[in-house]
């Protein structure tokens, strides 16, 4: 018997002795986390958070930009790119966009670039807002998010990696690889649909994602169950603003809710951090004033004055009860539960949990009923991805915040994105966040236990950042460049109005080489409504400063297209209009960065007085960036008397239109000379090539209809450059060869490298087959500088802006003997 027992007792040890000793060698590998982030302010907070840790710990093995939220795919790469520099964490793979679509039949194709809502994909990245109008747009909105406040250019280091068209991994193939390669815990900060994406079109690779972690949805359990109910979180689950439509939503949830429900009802694991747990750690002013002393890393001092300048910038008296540690408290209540694994109840140092079986609403009742809301049923015989037609996802979804179906008296009624408990089929359990646990340290003016960690891990001398662009360049010396003109008569005044496409600056090149005598370029205005992002404004501070024109001052026009904006919050508004210019690939990623070639110097900021309608001053007042409106005001009373200006516009007539309405403005203009317009139909088509229903519009006068009406209708001189003549100067080849036998200087060499760049992307791929357009944009600055060997003629044509609102035919221009303005049209 006992040889029996030693034999067996051998057995087992040979037997069950080597998955002991893996399973230690298991526990001692370090958890593998892929992110997804919309790269907000506190998702960069809790990105450095993370990047922090051990990495015996924890491995951060990716990244991946959601474009579908706070910031833009473009701006967000750079961003992160610029981070990761700093803490040197080059070797991390981060991937956005893709030029992917999802076919009628919901075939999902590979690499769809998450821009738009899984329900509003279509084939292409242009499309509309209905969630991502919650989202101001300029001033705490995208705009500051995109720059950070104007902070990350002038202090993060400038690394090699950067955003190049085409050569940019994606978000889907930065996702698959990572998961691919072993277990994963994903942790989720903004909107769900890169992951939800990856989960429909991978389920092989499901068994890799261990457990989802999600900062967003707001429960609000007591109200529900009607306690409290006229409480102010009662009032006001979620957090959009304004709350007259849908008071129950949270953003990243919001933001794509079909997205968030197929992730939570994907059988994987999610522990969800809502806004019940986030509201009990807001940034105090006990916090921020330690803060201030504890500053001993980069990566601390970087996170420090965003946080100041979100103070400083914040709409009202209350920052420090309304802005909460989101997401950096979610990343911190997740690792310290993956440190604490053992534990089923979710234990760890930061937060109270509790399993409660909750759903996403992503439609409002009744449902099966067709509407004209709902792409996944309306008009289908089969509804999209097998949702049934009486089902959770057949009702109506809310178009935007405007919507009429959503507003009633005391409350808004539409639920899309709610995160509520429910019983039932519906039903997944999940461990939920409900209250930020008190600090340890009794006495403490920190009073949460994450604020003590938050600190100590941004200063610890571990993982630390390596330098900022200030010493990684301790050389450097920021230089204005502003010539001295006293001895020159100068020429004609002109005012030169973008929309920071990349023919608009090798236009703006081109008038900055014309002599001063002849064009006195007195100020750009910025339409931030067509081929750009405002942020991009950084872009046009740059290429002056390389031309040694420091000097000219840049205004920024509004965000919106006339009547676009919200009528009650002016920061959010609907894009009937630039929804039509893709995201992605030949649209808002690449011009963004200027198909990649744009340089990093400092330039936008967001500081602010209050002598310009802010509710405080910032710590530099005097850096404010003008409004475009501003510039205007101070050119015209620069002038001298007698003096009247000549404008050029080559985007959007946003700005112009707003001039018209100002007081006083209309005499002082002697000409408008407007690069855009399509006339003659019967020969030439338009290029809104994203409306297929539009066929005669072309795209400066459709998106915006509106400004467009009123300049034409205004008593202003306009000379039109039309359409049909900008196509006269589509050649790269014949521009470049014409470039390489000039000499190099600064600005050739600059204009050579894009138009390549542009050339060879639009041999590669057909996202970028409409960017020879961009060439013909020169054409109203050469004219205005007046190069007769054009051989150009004129005539007058009595023109009319159609601005109905039918998007099939706004911003065509119409022949009308009648009531058509009298307008010089220029062709050969």
């Amino acid at each position: 018997m006992i040889m029996v027992a030693i034999t067996w007792m051998i057995v087992l040890l040979l037997f069950t002795g080597l998955p002991v000793k893996m399973s230690l060698m298991d526990s001692m590998q370090p958890r593998r986390i892929l992110v997804d982030s919309d790269v907000d302010t506190d998702d960069v907070f809790a990105l450095i958070y993370l990047l922090k840790q051990n990495k015996s710990e924890f491995d951060l093995q990716a990244i991946t930009i959601n474009a579908n939220g706070w910031s833009d795919g473009g701006h967000a790469i750079n961003h992160l790119y610029d981070i990761l520099f700093m803490m040197d964490q080059d070797h991390i793979p981060v991937g956005v966009g893709g030029e992917g679509g999802i076919l009628p039949n919901s075939s999902i194709l590979p690499n769809v670039g998450g821009f738009l809502p899984i329900i509003d994909q279509g084939m292409s990245t242009a499309g509309g807002c209905r969630y991502r109008q919650a989202i101001p747009v300029g001033v705490r909105g995208h705009r500051d998010v995109n720059s950070n406040f104007g902070l990350r250019k002038s202090f993060l280091p400038q690394g090699g990696r950067k955003y190049t068209p085409l050569d940019q991994p994606t978000a889907q193939q930065v996702m698959i690889n990572a998961i691919s390669a072993g277990p994963t815990t994903v942790f989720l900060l903004g909107a769900h649909t890169n992951f939800a994406i990856f989960l429909t079109n991978n389920p092989h690779l499901r068994k890799n994602v261990e457990h989802i972690y999600v900062m967003g949805g707001g429960i609000a359990t007591k109200c529900l169950n009607g306690a409290n109910s006229t409480s102010e979180q009662c009032i006001s689950i979620g957090n959009l603003d304004p709350k007259d439509s849908n008071p129950y939503a949270e953003f990243n949830i919001f933001s794509d809710p079909f997205a968030a429900y197929q992730v939570l009802h994907s059988g994987i694991p999610v522990t969800l951090i809502p806004l019940d747990a986030t509201r009990t750690i807001p940034v105090s002013k006990d916090f921020l004033v330690e803060y201030e002393k504890r500053q001993n890393t980069y990566e601390a001092q970087y996170c420090f004055q965003s946080l100041k300048m979100l103070r400083d910038t914040w709409i009202n008296d209350r920052f420090h009860e309304e802005y909460c540690m989101w997401d950096s408290f979610m990343v911190g209540v997740a690792l310290s539960i993956m440190r604490n694994s053992q534990s089923n109840n979710g234990e760890n140092e930061f937060s109270e949990m509790e399993y409660m079986n909750i759903t996403v609403v992503t439609s409002n009742e009744p449902y099966g009923v067709s509407d004209g809301s709902n792409p996944l049923i309306d008009g289908l015989a089969v509804p999209k991805f097998n949702v049934t037609k009486n089902g959770a996802h057949s009702g109506h979804v809310q178009m935007g915040m405007l919507d009429p179906f959503c507003f009633r008296i005391g409350k808004g009624k539409c639920q899309d994105g709610n995160v509520k408990e429910v019983t039932g089929p519906e039903a997944v359990r999940v461990l939920v966040a409900t209250k930020a646990k008190p600090s340890h340290y009794s006495g403490s003016l920190l009073q949460k236990e994450f604020y003590e960690s938050f600190l100590d891990v941004l200063n610890s001398p571990k993982q630390t950042g390596r330098f900022n662009i200030s010493t990684q360049f301790p050389h450097y010396k920021a230089v204005v460049y502003k010539p001295d003109f006293e001895k020159k008569i100068m020429g004609k005044p002109v005012v030169y109005d973008m929309d920071m496409s990349s023919g608009d600056f090798l236009a703006l090149l081109y008038l900055l080489k014309l002599p001063v005598e002849l064009i006195n370029l007195k100020g750009i205005l910025i339409s931030p409504t067509g081929w750009a992002t405002s942020a991009t404004v950084d872009v046009v501070y740059d290429l002056l400063h390389m031309m040694g024109r420091d000097d000219i001052p840049v205004g920024l026009g509004d965000v919106f297209a006339v009547g676009q904006v919200h009528p009650t919050f002016p920061g959010i508004g609907d894009c009937k209009y630039v929804k039509a210019i893709p995201q992605g690939s030949g649209g808002l990623m690449d011009s963004d960065t200027l198909y990649g070639l744009a340089s990093r110097l400092a330039s936008y900021t967001a500081e602010n007085t209050v002598n310009s309608g802010a509710p405080r001053d910032t710590d530099h007042p005097e850096l404010r960036q003008p409004s475009a409106l501003d510039v205007w005001k101070s050119i015209v009373e620069s002038l001298d008397p007698g003096s009247k200006i000549t404008v050029l516009t080559n985007g959007p007539l946003t700005n112009l239109a707003k001039i018209i309405h100002s007081a006083n403005s209309t005499p002082v203009i002697q000409e408008v000379y407007i690069v855009g317009g399509n006339i003659d139909y019967d020969i030439n088509k338009g290029n809104v090539f994203t409306v297929p229903s539009n066929e005669h519009a072309e795209f400066n006068m459709f998106l915006d209809p509106l400004a467009a009406k009123t300049v034409f209708e205004s008593k202003l001189n306009i000379t039109l450059i039309p359409l049909q003549l900008q196509k006269r100067v589509s050649s790269f080849s014949a521009i470049l060869n014409k470039l390489w036998t000039k000499s190099g200087t600064p600005e050739s060499v600059f204009s050579r490298r894009l138009l390549s760049r542009l050339w060879q992307l639009q041999l590669r791929h057909s996202s970028y087959h409409h960017v020879d357009t961009f060439l013909g944009e020169i054409l109203g600055v050469v004219i205005l500088g007046g190069h007769s060997h054009l051989n150009l003629t004129y005539n007058f044509k009595p023109l009319k802006i159609i601005a109905d609102g039918d998007i099939s035919n706004v911003g065509q221009i119409i022949i009308d003997e009648e009531q058509g303005k009298l307008v010089k049209v220029m062709k050969v």
